[in-house]
């Protein structure tokens, strides 16, 4: 199997050579070895050809080893749990991984739309923009469908993610991002004094750039001292390592969102454990060690597969034991560069050369090379020879005005290291400018964090070990932890040295942005045209805007304006940088909120009862609520609504309201706080009744409505509608403890403590006196209309009885605690059998109460004042009540107002539909003669005909008029009645029974 891997190392690395694993590329058959990435994998199998450019579809290979990587994006998987843009670079590879290179067809080494590349002097920055205004009208049609078909990477699935995403809380003293030297040493030095610690690290291995650069620390080679650094860690218990798991962003409050892919290393999630899981991580102070991201030169033919950054050929020798190619050339400006050159030549891999932009080199490096056999060349790269499978050559342009052609299969190119300052600048920090580094480093960072390492500028292994010791022992010192966090670990001091060098000009097109195609000319189009601004230089040529976020590109390109406009870089700006630092999947942010877990679900006392009877459930709030009860033979819901109001107006017939919101109201001073949130008075209301009551908001528009009853001199029972149960507590909770403080009330929320059943319909005394004992006396003389009271059932046990009615028929509610719903709903059922009881759902329920005109939740919209519903007379004056001096404004008393109404169709066979504009007769249709609109409609079995509510501009004065009914959603447009909003038994005398 290993002989397959043309390009693998015969030894070194940090893989298994003992467990291989065979995955696929576009159909091929490969190997690769436990440990590997999916990018390490290509390289070891020779692949260079990973994928296309967004625009250009030019041939892309794989540029680094890390996150940041723009080029080699693959589709995962199959099926429902296909994956596009995942990254083959933090891709681990499993046995059986099936990857597909994307954006390109027919295939990735023919594909079709790689004609743009011969487009390029067209497709340049703001191409875009200035294409496709004109004629406007071929926006919709042509324009808009067209660049829609062309935009986008990867393609999804679309089907639903088989998979699922955890949400997870974690609290620490000291968070540590970034396990490399820096966080390890933090670590390290904050567990030791006693401090809470979470290292959270990206990677599989801890570690960091350790695991490819190698090094000594405190006398021992780098990877042994690893493994005593975590060993001592894992003994540690405060200290969690947490590996696979990025922090991505900061947020208010020391709250820090993390990433951990529980399970994305295999090819589907063991049963019952999730893909991934969100992290919110609360520390009270952070150490972001997050290392430093190194950036490429631009230069002519940068892009073509085989040029990679030198950190990353470094990793794929060292940690992966994969060789990029087998003659490798060097193009740096800087020292870390020839560590590369070093880890390739104890590899085997021979060198073609070294290309140094800096006049002057190191007595070291010039050893190296005699020691080598390569030649080292003062001068620049100016194209790179090859073709879309590989390079073949390079070209250099010497300092002494000379030129040079260098064979060579991979150029490893380092333009210094950029800090990853990402983290730190959260909060609307901007990074400052280091000209000895020639990079940003953090500054401004939020409050309780500190950068250490590589993430703060400190490049060298011993600056790493030192400024990580120092920063994890200042953040647990600053929260009082004094336990003895030792010495800093030791390291030799390494030379660091860059002259900065940004681009090369050349014949061809030198790239920034590898993934969007920006070029070096697309930035000075860009300035040439007025968008010198970081922002407007981001928008104008999507520099920055692809999938890697800029990790590789923004600084370069900052840095040529920076050149192109005569500023210095910090004058010319940063961009804002804003989370998630890297991506992450909506499934993660949702978590279990999806499908049927979308929100919490409530669940009535009688539900599964309902359920045994084929109930079909609607979604209340958080609440299921039984819709209708179908029997057989009923093939549609209106066949089932109907049978269940014409049973309940001619029989009898219950339903669950468990859901509406009760609050219990105590105290001496109950019925003046009643009397102070409710329009109507309360204090005045006797024991054993009920009353019905409007609540305002402070501004005089409605808030809710509702009964409330009084059970004792210092006890009320107050229902509120189910959509407001919670508001409404919340806001007299409000009013007790900051608007009146003063008063004797204490509220308590009861919902789930009862269950509620209406019963209604002319039998309901006949179904009630087979449930309740025989003594209760139930006629109207005993047991009046809005009259309360506690009453005994047969059995012995106690149930409150409310003589009230919403379906305007006479009616009762009765309440017995909640874990007796389910018996009482098949009590009631078996007690109404012989007068033939129908339980009935919220379908019937809003038909009746629209039938008998009655507000709901349409009607409570937020814009309506008491008098809009009718029930202006209601409000009180001889009290002070929330609301009351608002309601008086002028504008809400205003005569024409809209205000409730019935309203039904001129030719009774129509069905009258909702959201329907009500226009004059006559008018045009337009805003300017928009009236009102349809509220609440349902069809009446009892009047044979769609009826419904709605509010409309002085409706009162306008009973009988004819109206235009529009509905341009549906393209319907009828003529419609205005009429009393109360259609059946308008004088209420079913409900007074």
């Amino acid at each position: 199997m290993a002989s397959a891997q043309s390009n693998r190392l015969a030894k070194g690395g940090l893989i298994d050579r003992n467990a291989p694993l065979s995955f696929t590329f576009d159909g091929k058959a490969m190997i690769g070895y436990a440990g590997d990435t999916l990018a390490s994998a290509l390289v070891a199998n020779g692949v260079t050809l990973v994928g296309r450019s967004f625009k250009y579809h030019r041939p892309r290979g794989i540029l680094t080893a890390g996150p940041e990587e723009p080029n080699a994006l693959v589709e995962l998987r199959s099926g429902a749990r296909r994956e596009a843009n995942t990254k083959a670079t933090t891709a681990e590879l499993y046995d059986g991984l099936d990857a597909l290179s994307q954006n390109r067809w027919p295939s990735l080494g023919f594909d079709v739309m790689s004609v743009n590349s011969l487009l390029s002097p067209i497709f340049v920055a703001g191409f875009y923009y200035k294409t496709f205004m004109w004629p406007a009208k071929f926006w919709e049609k042509l324009y808009e469908p067209a660049i829609r078909r062309a935009a986008g990477l990867g393609r999804t699935s679309g089907i639903a993610d088989p998979d699922h995403y955890e949400k997870a809380w974690a609290h620490c003293d000291v968070l540590v991002v970034g396990s490399g030297p820096a966080g390890l040493a933090a670590a390290l030095a904050a567990g030791r004094t006693g401090a809470r610690v979470i290292l959270a690290e990206e990677d599989r291995l801890a570690g960091g750039r350790l695991n490819s650069d190698g090094g000594e620390i405190d006398g021992m080679p780098a990877g042994e001292w690893l493994a005593g650094a975590l060993a001592e860690l894992e003994a540690l218990p405060n200290v969690r390592i947490m590996t696979r798991t990025a922090v991505f962003g900061v947020y208010d409050g020391g709250t820090y969102g993390a990433l951990e892919r529980v399970n994305d290393h295999l090819p589907v999630p063991p049963v019952h454990q999730p893909r991934q899981r969100l992290w919110r991580i609360v520390a009270k102070r952070c150490v972001v060690a997050a290392g430093a991201i190194e950036r490429p030169i631009v230069f002519s033919g940068n892009d073509r597969p085989g040029v990679m950054m030198a950190s990353a050929v470094r990793t794929y020798v060292e940690r992966f034991a994969a060789a990029p190619g087998k003659r490798l050339a060097l193009f740096t400006n800087n020292d870390d560069g020839w560590k590369t050159v070093e880890a390739a030549h104890r590899a085997g891999i021979e060198i073609a050369a070294v290309i140094d932009s800096r006049k002057d080199l190191s007595q070291h490096h010039r050893a190296l090379a005699q020691s080598g056999g390569f030649a080292v060349h003062n001068g620049v790269v100016v194209d790179v020879k090859g073709g879309k499978t590989g390079v073949s050559g390079v070209e250099i342009a010497l300092a002494n005005g000379g030129s040079a052609q260098i064979a060579a299969d991979v150029l490893a190119m380092s333009g210094g290291w950029n800090p990853s300052v990402g983290l730190s600048s959260h909060h609307r920090g901007r990074p400052k400018w280091r000209e000895d580094i020639a990079a940003f480093v953090p500054e401004g960072a939020p409050a309780g964090m500190l950068s250490a390492g590589a993430a703060n500028g400190d490049f060298s292994l011993s600056a790493c070990l030192r400024t990580g010791h120092e920063a994890g022992l200042a953040a647990a010192s600053d929260l009082g932890f004094k336990g003895r966090a030792g010495k800093a670990p030791a390291a030799s001091d390494e030379a660091i040295s860059i002259s900065p060098l940004w681009h090369v000009e050349g014949r061809k097109k030198g790239f920034v942005d590898f993934q969007h195609d920006v070029t070096a000319s697309d930035i000075a189009l860009a300035q040439r045209e007025g968008f010198e601004s970081v922002e407007h230089l981001k928008r104008y040529t999507t520099l920055g805007m692809a999938t890697d976020q800029g990790k590789n590109s923004n600084v370069t390109g900052l840095a040529i304006m920076s050149e192109l406009t005569r500023r210095s870089i910090p004058q010319t700006g940063t961009t804002i940088y804003r989370p998630p630092h890297v991506p992450v999947a909506i499934g993660a942010f949702a978590g279990h909120h999806r499908d049927e877990n979308f929100h919490s679900v409530r669940l009535t006392p009688s539900h599964h009862w309902a359920a045994e009877r084929g109930a079909v459930f609607v979604d209340t709030g958080l609440w299921k609520r039984a819709q209708w009860y179908p029997i057989a033979g009923e093939n549609d819901w209106l066949t089932s609504v109907n049978r269940e109001v014409l049973t309940v107006r001619n029989g009898v017939g219950f339903c669950d309201v468990s859901t509406l919101g009760k609050i219990d109201v105590m105290g001496k001073d109950a019925g003046a706080f009643l009397d102070r949130v409710y329009i109507n008075a309360f204090a005045s209301l006797a024991v054993g009744k009920a009353r019905y009551g409007l609540m305002l908001r402070e501004d005089g528009i409605v808030m809710d409505d509702g009964t409330t009853s009084r059970l004792a001199e210092d006890h009320y029972f107050l229902t509120t509608t189910t959509a407001k149960a919670g508001p409404v507590m919340q806001y007299l909770e409000f009013c007790r403890q900051v608007l009146w403080p003063e008063l004797d009330v204490q509220l308590t929320s009861c919902t789930d403590q009862w269950a509620q059943f209406s019963i209604a319909g002319p039998k309901t005394r006949d179904l009630l006196r087979e449930i309740v004992d025989p003594a209760e006396d139930l006629s109207n003389e005993g047991f009046p209309f809005m009259g309360v009271r506690e009453v005994r059932l047969r059995g012995g046990m106690f149930a409150r009885l409310f003589r009230i009615s919403f379906s305007g028929e006479m009616a009762f509610e009765i309440s017995v605690p909640a874990r007796y719903g389910d018996a009482m709903a098949r009590n009631l059922m078996k007690a109404g059998e012989p007068f033939g009881v129908v339980p009935y759902g919220t379908e019937a329920l809003g038909v009746m109460r629209i039938e008998k005109g009655h507000i709901a939740g349409a009607e409570l919209n937020g814009t309506t004042t008491a008098d809009d519903l009718g029930l202006g007379k209601m409000m009180s004056k001889k009290k002070d009540f929330v609301g009351r001096v608002m309601a008086g404004r002028e504008a809400l008393t205003a005569p024409d107002r809209q205000v409730v109404v019935g309203l039904k169709p001129v030719d009774k066979a129509r069905r009258l539909r909702s959201g329907a504009h009500i226009i004059p007769k006559g008018a045009a249709v337009g805003p300017d003669t928009d009236q009102g609109y349809v509220t609440s409609v349902c069809h009446s079995p009892m009047l044979g005909q769609w009826i419904g509510l709605g509010l409309v501009e002085r409706g009162r004065e306008r009973i009988g008029e004819i109206v235009r009914a529009h509905d341009p959603l549906r393209g319907e447009d009828y003529y419609v009645e205005i009429c009393n909003p109360v259609f059946y038994d308008p004088e209420g005398g079913r409900q007074r029974g």
